[in-house]
């Protein structure tokens, strides 16, 4: 682990993309030679209304002079998807976006045309669905209750755990990232993915997240800056076996109970495990010493912890590397304090433009300051007894293997610079070019040396979660955040969750060495039961040992 690491601005009649909500939603600055420039005069005709979403009656389309916003009667603000925008103040006529930057100002709705419901909105899964007819609608809710599923398409602009109707995510490796979002507004930018029933049923991912996020809604995310709790990322990628794919009976360091079905379940599982080929093994199985009188369960060996052999035990899946949702929005699993957070938690990060060790003689950096206004949220997969409170150390390829190190078992090569072993990549690009270098020195430096070390690999997902860092992430060391608690994103729950170990109870035998495991049924025996025989014995030896016989 590595120890120590708004866009605001307008020009007259453009379009900016700022880094504020989940989604990449637009900022329209108003800068035009007078305060009624970025206002039309006429009222909207009712066909504007046709092309928007609209959840509720006394609703409003406002156009900005770039692109058609919905007005509500409680003052929050959607694009045209139906997507938080911003925030109405009706006693001053001013639209802003929320970050707080001002769209447009003198806006009187009573001069706007306004519009009837033409959506509703799933309870359960929060897909919008237009009416074919007038004769459809039914009653949206009630626009006046902020507490309303039909005010704001089912979202919450102020609760970063409303999912909104999701855009296709953006390259990752773009280097544009930071500074320009895709505007799902724009004709150019990503449509919207329009959810149906199916929405609700489970996503099976396929361990390609660049693929699987495509599946998900986006949360919508609040600004914090300036509202939340201060804190810090560090890095690291030691590939070992999740903390948290160990099991407990009392909860101790945070790990997932495993005293009743219920339990377990409430507290998302253990986390997924995988072997060297990547492929998920599971987190628990019957205890290695089976005998007559007693059964258990016994946690898969851990890669980091068994000498003989290492490559035996179990590894981070690759596919908990972090992934852009877009532009504006990561997703990453980190190691948390014990003090603040436990298995399965997760938190929402915004960054301010600043690092840990800043001082007046040792300012942000270009990569910081690039990072400003970003959102990631974390999920803890680990538990780092050497996290302090408010730091969360981030998982990323490349970021130094820390105190152990089971990522040089993985790929094998003598050849490969790893860097530092806290700080990995962008420590070593720091000492061998400066400290004072610019954005895409340090970005041409990390990406070369994860191109070097992950290339030609066979594990894809390094190499993109390294190039994220060096592309979303900016490359900052030690960034700087304000932080909450949410709610986990369905996305990092179904990549965090095991999906063998998913009960207490399991015939699965236990092996010492899953590197000869390519995949298929795993190796399990009906010889034991939890409650004894006529004879007291809790497994029938004969057949336990011809079970313990096979192997893969």
């Amino acid at each position: 682990m590595f120890g120590l690491a708004k866009i605001r601005g307008c020009m007259k009649r453009k379009l900016f993309k700022s880094m504020i909500a989940v989604g990449a939603v637009a900022m329209i600055c108003a800068c035009g030679d007078d305060a009624a420039s970025s206002n039309p005069v006429d009222p909207i005709t009712d066909s504007a209304c046709a092309k928007v979403v609209v959840t509720a009656d006394n609703a409003w389309v406002f156009n900005t002079g770039a692109a058609d916003v919905v007005i509500y009667a409680d003052g929050n603000v959607t694009n045209a998807a139906g997507q938080p925008f911003g925030h109405f103040d009706s006693a001053t006529g001013v639209i802003a976006d929320l970050s707080g930057n001002i769209v447009a100002q003198y806006v009187d709705v009573a001069t706007l045309t306004s519009c009837p419901a033409n959506a509703t909105i799933d309870p359960n899964t929060g897909a919008i669905e237009k009416f074919s007819s007038s004769s459809e609608a039914s009653n949206p809710g009630d626009p006046t209750n902020p507490t309303s599923s039909a005010e704001n398409n089912g979202q919450n602009p102020t609760d970063p755990t409303s999912s909104a109707d999701s855009g296709n995510p953006t390259d990752p490796t773009s280097s544009a990232g930071g500074t320009e979002p895709s505007d799902p507004t724009s004709s150019t930018g990503a449509e919207p993915v329009e959810t149906s029933s199916s929405s609700a049923e489970p996503v099976k991912t396929t361990g390609n997240p660049e693929e699987d996020i495509k599946k998900y809604p986006v949360p919508t995310l609040k600004n914090i800056l300036g509202n939340g709790t201060s804190g810090w990322n560090t890095r690291y990628w030691d590939a070992c076996k999740p903390h948290c794919s160990q099991t407990s009976t009392d909860g101790a360091e945070g790990k997932p109970k495993i005293n009743t079905q219920a339990e377990y379940e409430a507290s998302h599982y253990t986390a997924r495990v995988c072997n060297i080929h990547d492929i998920e093994i599971p987190s628990f199985t019957y205890s290695k010493g089976l005998e007559r009188y007693w059964i258990g369960i016994q946690n898969t060996p851990n890669a980091c912890d068994e000498a003989q052999p290492a490559t035996g035990g179990g590894f981070t899946c690759t596919d908990m590397a972090p992934v852009a949702v877009n532009d504006t929005l990561a997703y990453a699993f980190v190691a948390g304090s014990d003090a603040t957070t436990s298995c399965g938690k997760c938190f929402h990060l915004q960054y301010d433009g600043s690092f840990k060790d800043a001082s007046g003689s040792n300012a942000p950096k270009a990569t910081h300051k690039a990072l400003k206004g970003k959102h990631i949220i974390v999920m803890a997969s680990n538990i780092g007894h050497d996290v302090k409170p408010g730091q969360f150390d981030l998982m990323v390829p490349g970021g130094g293997p820390g105190i152990f190190n089971a990522l040089n078992l993985m790929v094998d090569r003598s050849d490969i610079e790893w860097g530092a072993q806290y700080g990995g990549f962008l420590t070593y690009c720091q000492q061998k070019i400066g400290y004072d270098k610019g954005l895409e020195d340090y970005q041409s430096c990390v990406s070369d040396m994860c191109n070097a070390a992950f290339g030609d690999s066979k594990y894809p997902n390094l190499l993109r979660g390294c190039l994220w860092f060096s592309n979303w992430y900016m490359a900052a060391d030690n960034p700087t955040y304000q932080w909450e608690e949410v709610e986990c994103p369905q996305y990092l729950i179904d990549k965090y969750s095991t999906t063998i170990s998913t009960s207490i109870e399991t015939k699965i035998l236990f092996q010492s060495d899953w590197s000869k495991y390519k995949g298929g049924d795993f190796i399990t025996t009906d010889a034991c039961s939890k409650t004894p025989n006529a004879q007291g014995e809790y497994c029938d030896p004969d057949q336990l040992a011809a079970d313990k016989a096979k192997s893969y």
